[in-house]
């Protein structure tokens, strides 16, 4: 069915003063940046935690929304309502995430007399299921995987997904392979759902392990007009969730991408859609399957803008006004890719990361670009500047880093460069895991970019870095260096009195320990360990080493600096944060064997049934289930035993670390 949108009679056509942005973080600075170009007064909401915020600092004024977790407040759309007539807003646009895609809150902004900058409610309410959106896009004659019967789940057709029907972001799904792992994964992903969106309803589909993740962005307005701005390719995903996207969609056939604009075009005609918003599908074997979609701004809408020209918060806003769109999207132009860049640690199973923002600088990528004119060939939408803190109850992207080139390649290979020179002090990243993805041959020919590249290729994407030693090499003379420029100046002299070469101790990310044993000199530093470099020279904020013991050698040059207690190194394979290892080992005593500690600062959402203390657990059985971030991380218990201490309680909030349980290994 195709239906035109009509104008709600609450929001007459009338240009926007001043719009208040229901959001936090890089997407609210994005919306920002576009309102003050246009000459709109801002108005930004935030939770305690974030009431030093850049999203904070830069808007023209803000409101307070009492409270840590985003229960409440951010998703709390009576205080938003509240903060947005307090500020004289006359709109209201929300960003991505939260409350988006919340149709109750959309009709409540119009009710409010406010004008929402989004599609209409009835349209949200239509896509804001999973299982109901389906049934509308078959009516619409846009293909589809039918859903299954989740009892008549046979051997044949595994492997299956388990997805919330309301929602999105990767929670609530679940990859089943075997028929026995179904009962648990339907359960868990009903209570994630339940717990993240409030709606426990789940469905099951059929999964492509090898498909890729093709999207279309749409655009409508309140004329009739439907556009298509061609396609992304967001296959590269962690826990459902993207990581790097880019547009166009490469190496698809001409046919394909024609069916694709097509059925995303008629998903939107179908539900009468208004605004910027996405058509999810997923592509195998030349067919291309509709997902679902999404009625907001994407966060990887900026390759979108790229490769078209245009700005996509601005023709929000003006659909928004009753502006009408052009009759056709602007060509592509080039080609573009983001990276998100996120405080996590991918080797221990994407754990999020907290903590100090101490630097983020990336050389040469403009900061305040404004979509709709040539675009940047380099891009940085941050969320963070330096000074600011990760904490544990927001979503871990710290950045999006988008590159523009004329060619794939040339964008490619113009991101990976750019990660890699980066400066990104505090928390640790996944910016190594990025890099090589994006220097990885399957990446880069396009002969395994589809969703399952991670499950594949993870181990040697988060193997120890090469420089590793190197590094902290760079870290311990440069260290020394700044100690005996101290010595130097409370002296008056230089002092060398030393009867053994000293040592200096560090511990990287992963763990690794560094013994650096160096020879200090007035004019020249040696290191006495084979195999180490020849050091070229020696400051406190920077060391010069080269390969081979003689004159020669490719030297290499390492930026030391200091902040928060570590040092951190920035060399040609990237950034090294090392922590001094005291000389004198620690006494303090340790846990018991057995104990379960937190990976990571978060909540305790879930505690296994039935679970006490003194009762049996088996090895790898769920335990304890913390979020943080957005994420839900499972803990399983370490070896089949009894059960001697649980601490853990639902609602609780656990530092990095915290004893949660302990478990009781049975005698062998």
């Amino acid at each position: 069915m195709t239906t035109t949108p009509s104008r709600h009679p609450a929001t007459p056509d009338r240009p926007l003063t001043r719009v208040l942005v229901a959001n936090r973080g890089e997407i609210a600075r994005r919306v920002l940046r576009t309102c003050h170009h246009l000459g709109l007064t801002t108005v930004a909401v935030y939770a305690d935690p974030d009431a030093s915020a850049a999203h904070v600092r830069e808007a023209g004024a803000a409101v307070r929304l009492p409270g840590d977790a985003p229960a409440d407040t951010y998703l709390r759309g009576d205080l938003v309502i509240a903060a947005a007539r307090a500020a004289g807003a006359d709109a209201v646009h929300p960003g991505y995430g939260f409350l988006s895609e919340n149709a109750a809150f959309a009709r409540a902004v119009r009710d409010a007399g406010l004008i929402w900058i989004g599609p209409d409610p009835e349209a949200i309410e239509a896509m804001a299921s999973k299982t109901r959106a389906k049934r509308l896009m078959a009516d619409a004659g846009v293909p589809l995987l039918g859903p299954l019967d989740p009892g008549a789940v046979t051997e044949a057709d595994l492997p299956v997904l388990v997805k919330a029907a309301a929602g999105g972001g990767g929670r609530g799904m679940r990859v089943v392979d075997a028929l026995d792992e179904l009962p648990a994964a339907l359960e868990a992903a009903a209570a994630e759902a339940l717990s993240a969106f409030g709606d426990g309803e789940v469905l099951v589909e059929p999964y492509l392990p090898s498909g890729r993740h093709v999207e279309v962005q749409i655009l409508g307005d309140r004329h009739g007009t439907v556009l298509a701005l061609g396609t992304r390719d967001c296959s590269l995903q962690r826990r459902h969730q993207k990581v790097i996207e880019e547009a166009p969609a490469p190496g698809l056939a001409d046919a394909l991408r024609a069916r694709l604009h097509e059925a995303a075009t008629a998903a939107a005609r179908a539900i009468g859609y208004t605004g910027a918003g996405t058509v999810e599908f997923l592509v195998a074997d030349g067919q291309a399957y509709f997902l679902e979609m999404n009625t907001r701004l994407q966060v990887e809408h900026p390759v979108t803008e790229a490769v078209h020209g245009v700005d996509l918060v601005a023709l929000q806003l003006a659909v928004a006004e009753g502006q009408a769109l052009p009759a056709a999207p602007p060509p592509a132009h080039g080609h573009a890719v983001e990276a998100r860049l996120y405080a996590e640690d991918p080797a221990a199973g994407w754990a999020p990361q907290t903590g100090t923002v101490h630097r983020l600088d990336v050389p040469g990528a403009d900061r305040a670009h404004l979509p709709g004119r040539e675009p940047a060939p380099l891009r940085l939408d941050a969320g963070y500047e330096a000074g600011d803190t990760v904490g544990v109850h927001y979503d871990a992207m710290l950045a999006k880093v988008i590159a523009w080139g004329p060619t794939r390649a040339a964008a490619v290979r113009r991101l990976a460069g750019a990660l890699a020179r980066a400066r990104l002090h505090g928390p640790a990243t996944n910016r190594d895991l990025l890099v090589r993805s994006l220097e990885h041959p399957d990446f880069r020919t396009l002969a395994g970019l589809d969703t399952a590249f991670y499950t594949r290729h993870l181990g040697t994407l988060t193997r120890a870095a090469d420089d590793g030693r190197h590094a902290a090499v760079a870290a311990a003379l440069a260290d020394a260096a700044q100690a005996a420029a101290g010595s130097r100046l409370a002296a008056g002299a230089w002092r060398n009195l030393r009867s053994e070469d000293p040592v200096r101790r560090y511990r990287a990310d992963d763990g690794t320990e560094y013994e650096i044993r160096y020879r200090p000199g007035r004019h020249h530093w040696t290191l006495p360990e084979a195999g180490d470099p020849r050091v070229v020279s020696v400051a406190p904020d920077g060391v010069v080493l080269a390969d081979g013991a003689e004159a020669g050698g490719v030297e290499r040059r390492y930026a030391v600096s200091r902040a928060g207690g570590r040092v951190h190194v920035d060399g040609p394979h990237g950034g090294r944060s090392l922590t001094p290892v005291p000389r004198h080992p620690d006494t303090a005593p340790r846990q018991a064997p057995g104990s379960l500690l937190a990976p990571m600062p978060g909540t305790v959402v879930r505690v296994a049934d039935g679970l006490a203390e003194g009762g049996a657990v088996t090895e790898g059985q769920p335990l304890v289930w913390l979020e943080a971030m957005k994420m839900e991380h499972c803990i399983l218990a370490p070896a089949s035993g009894t059960l001697t201490a649980l601490h853990a309680r639902p609602g609780h909030q656990v530092e990095v670390g915290a004893l949660l349980a302990v478990v009781q290994e049975e005698p062998a």
